[in-house]
This record gives structure tokens, sequence and C-alpha cells, in this order.
């Protein structure tokens, strides 16, 4: 029985292996110097707003990106900014109120021993009952009660001088000559210039015309003689 017909085995493969880079480089050059066709156009154009559209979407993100980091660089440089202000700020505000609690602190215990010492002085003045002397004790009572008095106004003074609201309690005593100044320099201060003048010519005339009757008969007498 004959064997059965086989056509590759009348094929050069080596040939053709040979020969097919060559027309695949022919087909290639003939591709390239042929005109683009208009659906190959459209799809180049197509591509090429593919890439701008792409191109624009990075675009906007970098400038997001950079809006972004510029406002952290802004918030970066208000807090190290802020942080420094407020540690000079806070620095030195601790310096005064402490330096103003340290003052305000002594002078509350200047304060309160003051007030002790006013009220035991304020004590031993009340605690004098001049009716209570007698004639053989007299003398020692009174000489008792005026050096509690001396004692008292040697610490009142002293108070006086440490603590100035005190001057208030002096100038505010009725029946005083800085009083009544203070009373009536607000109707002069309110006086113009011209009526001080009447005033005052209201009040010195009767002196005036006394005066005036007085040299008339001084001089009436000299004519006499």
């Amino acid at each position: 029985m004959a064997a059965e017909y086989d056509a590759t085995e009348f094929v050069d493969t080596d040939f053709q292996a040979h020969q097919s880079p060559q027309k695949t480089a022919s087909a290639l050059a003939g591709a390239m110097q042929r005109a683009p066709t208009r659906e190959e156009v459209d799809l180049k154009v197509a591509e090429a707003q593919q890439k701008l559209a792409d191109l624009k979407r990075a675009q906007d993100e970098l400038e997001r990106e950079r809006s972004a980091l510029e406002e952290l660089r802004r918030r970066q440089a208000e807090f190290q900014n802020g942080r420094q202000e407020m540690i000079q700020h806070l620095t030195r505000g601790l310096g005064l109120l402490e330096e103003s609690e340290f003052n305000a602190r002594r002078d509350a215990e200047q304060m309160a021993k003051a007030l002790a010492d006013l009220r035991e002085a304020l004590t031993k003045v009340q605690a004098v009952h001049e009716e209570t002397w007698t004639k053989d004790n007299f003398a020692i009572e009174l000489t008792r009660a005026l050096t509690a008095i001396e004692n008292a106004r040697m610490e009142w003074n002293s108070a006086r001088l440490k603590f100035p609201v005190l001057e208030g309690a002096v100038q505010g005593r009725p029946g005083e000559a800085g009083a009544d100044a203070s009373t009536s320099s607000p109707l002069l201060a309110t006086r113009s210039f011209g009526e001080l003048c009447k005033l005052g010519l209201a009040l010195t005339w009767p002196l005036a015309v006394v005066a005036t009757l007085a040299l008339g008969v001084l001089l009436a007498v000299l004519l006499r003689r």
C-alpha cells in the first residue's frame, strides 16, 4: 500500500523563514509611503485629544496640589509666627503679673498689719473713760490717756503715709478750710473775668466809699489848721 501524500514534504522552511522578514519590511515600507486614510487621521486626532485631556487633568491636579502646598506653607508660617508672638506676650505677661502679684501681696500684708495696729489703737483710745477717774488717780490716768492718744496719732500718720486712700478721710472732715475752699472753688471757676471784676467791685465798693470819706475828712481838718 502506497504512503499518503504530505504537501509539507516539498516546502523549504528555511527559505520561507529567510524570505519572511524581507516581505515584512517591504510591507512596512509600503505602508509608510502611502497616504494615511481618513480613519487613521481621525484616530490620531482622537489620540491627540485624549493626550491633551490627560495633560489637562494632570495640570489641574498639579495646580490643586500646588494650592494645597501653598496653603499648608501659609498655615505653617502662621503657626510659627503666632507661637513666637504668644511666647513673647505670655512670658512678658507672666513677668508683669508675678511682679504685680508680689507687690499686691506685700501691700496686702502691710495693709493687714496696719489694720491690726489701727484697731488696737482704736480699742485703746475707746477704752479711756474719764468719768471713772478720781482725784487721786487723775494725773496718772490723764498721762495714760495722752500716751494712748499719741500712740494712736503715730499709727494714724504712719498709715496715712503708706496708704494714700486714707487722705480722703482727712480731706472729707467737716469744718476744715480745705473743704470750704473745695466747695467754693467751683462757683468761682464757672465765673468769667468780667463777672469776677463786678463781683470784686461789689464786695469792695463800701470800703472804697468809707476810705474816700475818711480821706475827705482828713483833708478838711488839715485845711482848717
